[in-house]
């Protein structure tokens, strides 16, 4: 008989960090002798799959959240889906009551899913989320309301970043009043830094999100890289059944890498290119890593994180319209990520599910 306390993990599938940074949480989980049950959908749960085969791995409605291809009409875009968002998220909770049932879930940890929790407020449930203020434009009040107010479900709020300064979402994740039960865990990342490595390629381009962005960046970036001569390497993001890899002269492209892979792969690089994506910032600041940030477009939190990062003289960013190899030069002028370290204490964190 199985006497490990079963924890639900549910994050979104918007792009594939919510995911990934679930991954150390998972990991966690397992070490402190609970059994982690996965569920998400599309590539966010594909991705888990791949690495926690032997974990059970439910299917949770789409929240059909899809991009423009122009980034200006991303909120009007989205606002388009919200009957379709709203219907999801109430089939996710009659979904969620019917897994607590079924697999005795002792307690829930979501990943910005609004509809994983138990109905009852009998399970131990937190919220994860780097996002208390939601970037929208003239109604980033009134989506932060509304974000604020849906997350009052949950028991605890795991914010993954420092509570003071310096910190890594600014505003994002810090605010001035509230009665809501915060936990700054620290920078949550899948990986860890290691000895400097010796250097196999001078560039790194890591592509994720949502389409059609992602596919317009990646020809972005193959145009102004077509003449480069130094190694270079670029993972594209896409989740498959089998990994492939091309390679053409000093080119390599593989269509989405393991996490070990990955980890690798980012610490035998020089320089990273990617989108300024909260769980790539958290990622790249464990590694130390130097970076030039292409933030997706329409994307409000992306745009504010990659000028606040910028500002802080971290790393540069440009538009993805006006991205070309010249903009590198800029990197020289920028620190990089230096003075991130602290990792979550997660028999601590983990207290809400033992009644402690």
């Amino acid at each position: 008989m199985n006497d490990k306390k079963r924890i639900l993990v549910a994050p979104l599938n918007w792009g594939l960090g919510h995911a990934t940074r679930c991954i150390p949480i998972i990991n966690a989980l397992i070490e402190q002798q609970f059994e982690p049950i996965i569920a998400s959908d599309g590539a966010a749960l594909a991705l888990l799959k791949k690495e926690f085969p032997e974990l059970i791995c439910l299917e949770l409605p789409s929240y059909h959240i899809s991009y423009s291809k122009y980034g200006f009409l991303l909120k009007w875009q989205l606002f388009k889906t919200l009957p379709k968002l709203i219907v999801a998220i109430n089939k996710e909770k009659s979904m969620v009551q019917n897994i607590i049932k079924a697999y005795d879930i002792k307690g829930i940890i979501s990943d910005n899913r609004f509809g994983v929790y138990s109905l009852n407020n009998d399970i131990p449930a937190a919220y994860m989320t780097h996002q208390l203020r939601v970037f929208s434009g003239i109604t980033t009040c009134f989506t932060s309301k509304m974000h604020q107010k849906i997350i009052r479900n949950y028991h605890e709020y795991w914010i993954p970043d420092f509570e003071n300064s310096p910190n890594l979402s600014g505003k994002l994740g810090h605010l001035k009043s509230h009665t809501l039960s915060l936990k700054y865990i620290g920078a949550l990342s899948r990986f860890s830094k290691t000895e400097t490595p010796s250097y196999r390629y001078a560039i790194m381009v890591i592509l994720s999100g949502p389409e059609p962005q992602r596919s317009l960046l990646e020809n972005t970036i193959l145009e102004a890289f077509k003449d480069y001569q130094e190694p270079l390497i670029l993972v594209r993001g896409v989740i498959e059944n089998v990994q492939t890899q091309t390679k053409n002269k000093n080119l390599s492209i593989y269509n989405f890498m393991e996490s070990h892979e990955l980890e690798k792969a980012i610490q035998n690089s020089r320089l990273i290119i990617s989108r300024s994506g909260y769980t790539t910032i958290m990622d790249l600041a464990i590694l130390k890593k130097k970076a030039f940030f292409i933030p997706t477009p329409g994307q409000n939190e992306q745009l504010y994180l990659a000028k606040r990062l910028e500002k802080m003289k971290i790393a540069p960013f440009c538009n993805q319209s006006e991205f070309c190899l010249e903009k590198l030069k800029q990197l020289e002028n920028y620190s990089g990520f230096i003075g991130f370290k602290k990792e979550p204490h997660f028999k601590t964190l983990f207290s809400l599910f033992k009644g402690e």
